[in-house]
């Protein structure tokens, strides 16, 4: 056997041992890509329901959204009449303090004024009586 055919032969067998070595790698590399198949078509069969739905979603959170802008006003308003209310109890509980302040002191006046005529009519009377 010459130099030639030794060198063949073990070109032969470097590509037989390639071969046999690749063959599982070739079988994985084929489960991979049918199972990234399978995979990218039950994501497009699970996205399309999940983006309709997120569309629905989108469309009444708009809606609800353009109710609350639209009672925004109403709530300023109701704050505002609240602060009026509040402002106005604050005057008539100030009226109030005042004349309840002016009834006590014209209470304490009648009652210095009952005493004082009282004392008066019994020392006129004394003073009558007495002469």
């Amino acid at each position: 056997m010459s130099l030639t055919g030794i060198a063949l032969i073990i070109i032969a067998l470097s590509l037989l041992i390639l071969i046999l070595t690749l063959l599982p790698a070739v079988a994985t590399i084929r489960r991979t890509a049918a199972s990234i198949g399978s995979l990218s078509e039950m994501i497009q069969k699970e996205l399309k329901p999940t983006i309709q739905e997120l569309t629905v979603v989108l469309t009444e959170l708009k809606t609800v959204g353009g109710g609350i802008a639209e009672h925004t006003d109403d709530v300023k308003l109701l704050m505002s009449a609240m602060g009026e209310t509040g402002a106005n109890l604050k005057t008539i509980n100030r009226s109030v303090s005042a004349v309840t302040n002016a009834l006590n002191v014209t209470s304490i006046w009648v009652t210095g004024a009952k005493v004082a005529g009282m004392y008066m009519l019994d020392h006129y009377l004394n003073k009558k009586g007495g002469k």
